[in-house]
């Protein structure tokens, strides 16, 4: 049972991680899905429709610590020397597997007949995200064991991870409040489809002299892993029942519900300078459908199989093993319940100052604009600007700090190129690209390109794309 839990947290702590920065989106206004993160944006368009499952496809990986090109590349190192030194002792617990995708099953945009300064959105997404933390002390353990380690302490609070899949239904309202303010907010329903989390562990397990036995070993343990969805998951793939059935179903608002909010704006402190800022998934789950949660609490000291002689001899069947397996199980006890628990979204705050030249091309500008107030910000061929992303994690916020340049030609063509630091690389350079032919809009944006000249060395990978129906506003 005890071996059971610690396999299904390395699991999950290893193998799986998805929250994505995206920069190169976030503030290119030309782009319509860039009003899923600023709720807020200036835009000048009169209505757009995403094209089903291909309006918005995202995806991104990274690792803070080592790649596999740093265990894999054929540079004459023995593969348990590069463990030992690159992941070992070369990786914090700080360290982080993750990465995220989105797909986007509806979006649609229009702005008021009646109101031209209300701009209205709606739409549904699939969107998975998690994270797993590199449980260094527990990695020592199983690859050095503790034979020549007495008396030191393996924290394992280094076993962190989380993560969810899940169906956003949403609804946002896009309103210029003036010639200088533009306001917007979403509402958003969450349909659970599965949840994974052990993020708050405690405990230590530490080798001492013994006084029976040569060695006596000491576990501290308060653990716990919390899931949701994974156990009809499992079921309905062991029994042939159709997992994508019920993976719809539980999308479908029959999995574990609940709410949310977007707030953005945008401020034109001059003709020529904007800030903007949002914060998204402000809010949480509850999750009471096919809820399993796994255990272990409690304190133990063994000092291994005892065999006291002559005393043994009288019992020879007796199973020495068996009864230090049940003293170990006896003093920290491995439980399983099916209580309901909430977990929160990982929110994210984005911010940004821009900097618009060049002469403006009225034909782009926002026309919806207080008669006789600004022009907007839309509509300069050039911008230049930095940008500001956080995000809650279980070890602490998250952030990246992003430099841009953007070029538009018109209506026709918009690039922007960016230059982002954060925890996965000091190098991110990333490049997107938005076309508009007549009513169709078409736009891929990719991260890390330098990364793709050797993609096993790289940390980080991310790219989206999408094609959409769109018109203008009027003047």
């Amino acid at each position: 049972m005890i071996n059971r839990f610690f396999i299904i947290l390395l699991f999950v702590c290893t193998f799986l991680g998805y929250a994505q920065n995206k920069q190169l989106m976030y503030d290119f206004k030309e782009v319509p899905q860039s009003i899923l993160l600023n709720p807020g944006i200036e835009t000048g368009l009169g209505m757009y429709v995403g094209v089903p499952l291909l309006s918005g496809t995202s995806f991104q990986a990274g690792s803070s610590g080592a790649s596999v090109n740093d265990f894999f590349a054929n540079d004459g190192l023995d593969i348990n020397d590069k463990i030992r030194e690159r992941a070992l002792y070369g990786m914090k617990p700080t360290d982080e597997l993750s990465g995220s995708f989105q797909v986007e099953i509806l979006n649609v945009g229009f702005r008021s007949k009646k109101n031209p300064d209300n701009f209205y959105s709606f739409g549904i997404y699939t969107e998975g995200d998690a994270i797993g933390y590199w449980f260094k002390d527990y990695a020592i353990l199983g690859f050095e064991g503790n034979a020549n380690r007495l008396n030191q302490r393996f924290n394992l609070s280094h076993l962190k991870t989380r993560g969810e899949m899940v169906n956003v239904f949403h609804f946002g309202i896009n309103k210029r409040v003036d010639r200088n303010l533009i306001v917007g907010a979403r509402a958003k329903l969450y349909s659970g489809i599965f949840s994974f989390r052990s993020t708050k562990n405690e405990g230590y397990f530490v080798t001492t002299p013994g006084e029976n036995n040569l060695l006596a070993s000491t576990l501290v343990a308060d653990m716990e892993l919390q899931t949701s969805g994974l156990n009809s998951i499992k079921d309905a793939n062991d029994n042939g029942t159709g997992v994508g059935s019920l993976l719809a179903k539980r999308g479908m608002l029959g999995g574990d519900l609940g709410v949310g909010v977007d707030l953005g704006f945008t401020y034109q402190l001059n003709r020529n300078t904007t800030i903007t800022g949002s914060i998204l998934d402000l809010g949480f789950i509850s999750h009471s459908n096919d809820v399993k949660n796994y255990t272990l609490k409690g304190q133990a000291t063994v000092e291994g199989v005892q065999v006291i002689l002559p005393d043994a001899l009288a019992d020879p069947s007796q199973d020495f093993w068996q009864n230090l397996i049940d003293d170990v199980d006896g003093l920290i006890p491995y439980e399983e319940n099916n209580k309901s628990y909430i977990t929160f979204r990982p929110t994210k705050l984005y911010g940004s100052i821009r900097y618009n030249f060049g002469e403006q091309n009225r034909s782009v500008q926002d026309c919806d604009c207080k008669a006789g107030g600004s022009k907007g910000s839309l509509g300069f061929p050039n911008a230049v600007g930095g940008q500001l992303y956080v995000i809650n994690r279980p070890r602490g916020p998250q952030t990246a700090v992003t430099a841009f340049y953007q070029r538009n030609f018109g209506k026709a063509v918009s690039l922007k190129t960016t230059y982002t630091v954060d925890k996965f690389s000091a190098t991110n350079v990333g490049f997107g690209a938005n076309l508009n032919i007549g009513p169709v809009n078409i736009y891929a944006m990719a991260d890390n390109l330098i990364g793709y000249k050797n993609v096993a060395a790289s940390q980080y990978a991310s790219f989206q794309l999408g094609i959409n129906v769109i018109s203008w506003g009027k003047n």
